[in-house]
């Protein structure tokens, strides 16, 4: 596998951990896309551990229900931190809210750590 394989398997275990909508679901994506220790850090959030990154993606879609986490651009990465754009799209297709993250991956390809910038939110 290559390492620009690794890094977008490991975006993509990261989004369907994120879309992951029922408890069940979302506990086994969580365990496949993070390290058991994982952090995960963003202006609104600052969790670790599977419990801690499931609370905040479980509150994310009780904020904004039916929307879906989609990947922007390309994944970019080099040794074992890889970067990419996302957006929350709502049900009619906008897209109220965009961000970049950061992430560093451990040796068995899951994310180690997370830090996430927010380029657009809604106006509340």
């Amino acid at each position: 596998m290559t390492e620009q394989q690794r890094y977008a398997d490991a975006v993509a275990r990261y989004f369907e951990a994120w879309n992951a909508t029922e408890e069940e679901a979302l506990g086994k994506a969580v365990a496949a896309a993070f390290d058991g220790q994982a952090t995960y850090t963003d202006p609104l959030a600052d969790v670790a551990g599977h419990d801690g990154l499931a609370a905040v993606i479980a509150g994310a879609h009780a904020q904004f229900p039916g929307f879906v986490f989609r990947q922007l651009g390309d994944v970019d990465g080099h040794h074992d931190v890889v970067r990419f754009g996302w957006e929350l799209v709502a049900p009619d297709g906008t897209a109220p809210v965009a961000g970049f993250d950061v992430a560093r991956l451990a040796d068995d390809g899951r994310i180690r750590t997370v830090v996430g910038f927010l380029d657009r939110v809604p106006a509340m």
